[in-house]
C-alpha cells in the first residue's frame, strides 16, 4: 500500500472522511493517538484500516494528515 497521495486527492480524501466514515478527523486522530504506538505511517494505516473497517486509502489518509497536522 501507498502512502503517497497528490494533494489534489489527500485533500479530496480528508474531506469526504466525515461522510464517508461518521467520525469527524478528531475523532480519527484521537484513535491513532491512543492505538498501538507504530513507529511508521504504513502501520498504523494498516492497524486503522483493520482494527476500524475503513478502506486503506482512507486510513492513508487519515494517518498522513494526521501527521501533518503534529508537526505543526
Amino acid at each position: 500500500m501507498s502512502l503517497n497521495h497528490s494533494p489534489e486527492t489527500q485533500n479530496k480524501l480528508i474531506a469526504r472522511v466525515p461522510s464517508i466514515t461518521g467520525r469527524d478527523l478528531p475523532e480519527w486522530f484521537e484513535a491513532i493517538d491512543n492505538g498501538p504506538s507504530f513507529l511508521r505511517c504504513d502501520e498504523r494505516a494498516n492497524w486503522l484500516a483493520d482494527e476500524h473497517g475503513l478502506s486503506h486509502g482512507y486510513a492513508a489518509a487519515i494517518v498522513l494528515e494526521h501527521e501533518r497536522r503534529r508537526r505543526f
